[in-house]
């Protein structure tokens, strides 16, 4: 059975930091790109970040790039992201995909979900 499991969301002021970590199961993460997204309250899952297989080619969305920093470890079949300069319009529940396909922002080309972290940034 795959798992995915999200931890490291909280309360932070704005402008501080926050690093989430996935860990899967039940599958070899080398085998599958891995990806972010976020859902706040009342709007769409969006696309965050995500990275190829070989953790050698990173995709960001236009909100977080500079500030977001997306990474893995293959041996560990975790995943990471750095979250610094964090403001108030970040806040959400933050979810770990796990895709057979390609490095893509669209939600349906993604086969396994996390149940999400919240992060919350206050300003």
């Amino acid at each position: 059975q795959v798992q995915l499991v999200e931890s490291g969301g909280g309360l932070v002021q704005a402008g501080g930091s926050l690093r989430l970590s996935c860990v899967a199961s039940g599958l070899t993460s080398s085998s599958y790109v891995m990806g972010w997204f976020r859902q706040a309250p009342g709007k769409e899952r969006e696309f965050v970040a995500a990275l190829n297989r070989s953790g050698s080619s990173r995709l960001y969305a236009d909100s977080v790039k500079g500030r977001f920093f997306i990474s893995r470890d293959n041996t560990k079949n975790t995943m990471s992201l750095q979250m610094n300069s964090l403001k108030p319009e970040d806040t959400a529940v933050y979810y770990c995909a796990a895709s057979s396909k390609y490095v893509t922002t669209a939600l349906d080309s993604y086969d396994y979900w996390g149940q999400g972290t919240q992060v919350t940034v206050s300003s």
